[in-house]
């Protein structure tokens, strides 16, 4: 299995944790430890999921803060699956510069179109293509230049 693919299996396992936690309200340790005894844990980046797990959870409230000024209605009125997509890519953008602001909105996007609703994709890029101005303007700066 490739690395993007492991990773990608990786963002879908804490989309379904941050789904089941939003739903169930239980514990992030007793989430996180349903999914590494997943099947689909396996076919994971293992070490990624954990550290994009912890950060996510860790960081939901200061992630939600982020990504409100580029809502058209609060968080709390957004579709579970599509907080928990945009917590993913807010983390990955603020958290992780070694990936791709690109790559992170694309991630995102694919994930929505796979676990979201019909036109969830559009509402998902278009969110994390302003937080990336944001969190990313030197990245975007330089690609700019170089074009």
């Amino acid at each position: 299995m490739t690395t993007a693919s492991a990773r990608r299996r990786s963002r879908e396992l804490v989309l379904q944790g941050l789904y089941q936690r939003q739903l169930s309200g239980n514990a992030p340790r007793a989430v996180r430890d349903d999914l590494a005894a997943s099947p689909g844990y396996q076919r994971a980046d293992q070490p990624y999921f954990d550290e994009l797990w912890r950060g996510v959870t860790d960081g939901y409230d200061a992630l939600l803060a982020a990504l409100a000024p580029h809502l058209a209605r609060k968080p709390a009125e957004l579709s579970p699956i599509e907080r928990a997509i945009l917590l993913i890519g807010a983390w990955e953008l603020a958290h992780r510069p070694d990936v791709p602001y690109k790559v992170v909105i694309n991630e995102a996007v694919e994930l929505a179109k796979v676990f979201g609703a019909t036109d969830g994709h559009r509402f998902v890029n278009g969110v994390l293509d302003k937080l990336a101005a944001d969190a990313r303007t030197a990245e975007i700066a330089a690609l700019s230049r170089s074009v």
